[in-house]
């Protein structure tokens, strides 16, 4: 057979990804919506179709006849028929379940066949969830166990689909500002682009589940949209008290919703209205062994729990969490990715993949900025070389990561980049004091009061002040639309989901279309080089490619 296709679709669900094919970027957009990517070395790129994978394309649309469709036209050689086959039923086996409301028995778990059932009453996960038994393919469920079921379903490999519905919660009326107005804060007229109205349609439709859209495409927005579609009380989730600001002044922006309907709930406030923003930090917070305020997710009626930044939610959240199946739940996020490997709670207890908007199709759209990706490799003197392999082996990756021969090289940057907004963002607040004082700007660290960071965040946008030094605090939920290059000098060993949030602070369209600059520095011959391998996965999967430069390149051209 003459060889034609980008891909070799391998029996052990492996899928190798010819990075040099002419329709490589065809072939990697065809499997992204349902391939993980696992390795990617310079020619050839690793997919793997996993059982979670295949049940989040089907949630979101795409049956087991697409998927065999997309690797078969991107084949080199033909797909072996098992593997067909395997593909065909880990897809059948979402939906074999279906959890329902009966007006006679409550919450009951209903099967396509009897086989299924009695898969499930055979496992040990089930124990003390499941009650009567109706019939062959069906069986009540204790309400208080909807979460918690599912969780094990997934386990045993037949997750159900969860029709069983949602209480209403407290209405509470909420609207769009209408297109034509303006918003509270005097902002010009807006609308809801056309993957925006997709992903509310799509959430709506499922009543539960997570919308993954990238960084600066308007997941906000999605998210204010989606409570207006439910007119409920509202609890939203986030990560840190800046991303509570920012929520609320979008909200004021593109809402009805008045100032005092919306409440924060964090460190400094404790407001309890019919829109109520907490964090994540607040809510797992303990006094004297226990989380008092975990409460507040069942304090109120509330007819929506929204989950910002999803893949950051905490263990104890997910707890509390399986106790609100009957509400409606949306996650957003930027990558379904967690470095703990709970993206099956994700799926279980908040939903299924609603709807994801790939990266690149955006951008192409204009709806978000190019960016080009450049690893600059760092070389490290001969001498603390030695040291560093001679070193226990939790020391060397900072040791790698702090090194001082990064410091002329983040100046070179700075120096190419004059007069463009920019970013130097890393893991350790002394090496970022360092590089604050050589190119004379604000460093700002989790020490940074946070009136502070919103002053620094201010003064950034508004180009008073041109550059700023962040550490990981800057990585999630910060709107800072006129960053057009980051310099990445240190992170949290191989972190997809790190990568991916620091390049989305730089993806919001830039008024004169110039591309972003993101820019990531690691020392040669350490471990950082297989940590950047692992944390680009994510983002060559969403097809953006890493030129690697020597850092005597930067230099050269400064």
């Amino acid at each position: 057979m003459t060889a034609t296709g980008a891909l070799i679709v391998q029996p052990d669900r492996s899928i190798l990804l010819d990075v040099g094919h002419p329709s490589a970027d065809e072939a990697r957009a065809a499997i992204a919506p349902f391939a993980e990517l696992e390795r990617t070395p310079e020619h050839i790129h690793t997919y793997r179709l996993t059982d979670l994978g295949l049940w989040n394309a089907r949630a979101a649309g795409f049956d087991a006849a697409t998927v065999i469709d997309s690797l078969a036209a991107h084949a080199r050689f033909p797909v072996a028929h098992t593997l067909l086959e395997s593909i065909a039923d880990t897809m059948d086996r979402y939906g074999r379940l279906r959890l329902q409301s009966s007006p006679i028995h409550g919450l009951i778990l209903e099967a396509a066949d009897p086989e299924s059932m009695q898969k499930v009453l055979r496992s040990k996960r089930t124990d003390g969830m499941l009650g009567e038994r109706i019939d062959d393919t069906t069986v009540v469920v204790h309400p208080s166990a909807r979460g918690s079921l599912k969780q094990a379903l997934v386990r045993i490999g037949l997750p159900a689909e969860d029709f069983a519905g949602f209480i209403d919660g407290e209405a509470h009326p909420i609207a769009l500002t209408a297109s034509a107005e303006q918003g509270a804060d005097g902002a010009s007229a807006w609308q809801l682009r056309d993957y925006q109205q997709e992903a509310v349609d799509a959430f709506e439709s499922g009543g539960s589940g997570v919308v993954v859209l990238p960084c600066g495409s308007g997941k906000t927005v999605v998210g204010a949209a989606s409570m207006a579609r439910t007119g409920r009380t509202t609890l939203i989730l986030v990560t840190n008290t800046v991303s509570a600001h920012q929520w609320k002044q979008e909200l004021l922006r593109r809402t009805t919703l008045r100032e005092d309907e919306i409440g924060e709930y964090s460190g400094r406030r404790k407001q309890i209205r019919p829109v109520t923003i907490a964090t994540y930090q607040v809510l797992t917070a303990k006094r004297k062994g226990v989380m008092p305020h975990l409460e507040l997710m069942s304090a109120r009626d509330w007819g929506l729990v929204l989950y910002d930044e999803v893949h950051l939610l905490p263990a104890p959240v997910f707890r509390v969490t399986a106790d609100l199946q009957a509400r409606r739940r949306l996650g957003l996020t930027a990558t379904l990715v967690r470095e703990d490997g709970r993206e099956s709670d994700v799926f279980s207890l908040i939903g299924p993949k609603r709807f994801d908007a790939p990266w690149k199709r955006l951008e192409s759209q204009g709806w978000i900025a190019p960016a080009e990706m450049v690893e600059v490799r760092v070389d490290m003197p001969a001498a603390d070389l030695r040291v560093l392999r001679a070193a226990e082996p939790a020391v060397r990756h900072r040791m790698a990561a702090v090194h001082a021969a990064k410091v002329p090289v983040v100046q070179r940057i700075v120096d190419r980049h004059a007069g463009e907004p920019l970013l130097v963002i890393g893991q350790y607040v002394d090496q970022l004091e360092e590089i604050a004082e050589a190119i004379g700007a604000p460093v700002m660290t989790g020490r940074t009061a946070p009136a502070r960071r919103e002053e620094l965040f201010a003064q950034f946008r508004s180009g008073e002040v041109p550059r700023l030094v962040v550490s990981k605090i800057a990585n999630f939920s910060v709107d800072l639309p006129d960053a057009s290059v980051a310099v990445q000098v240190s992170g949290a060993f191989g972190s997809r989901q790190e990568e991916a949030q620091r390049l989305g602070r730089l993806l919001r369209p830039k008024p004169d279309g110039r591309r972003a600059h993101f820019y990531s520095l690691v020392m040669r011959d350490t471990g950082e080089e297989e940590f950047a391998r692992h944390r680009q996965r994510f983002l060559s999967e969403q097809g953006y490619a890493y030129r690697i430069v020597d850092h005597s390149e930067i230099e050269e051209s400064g």
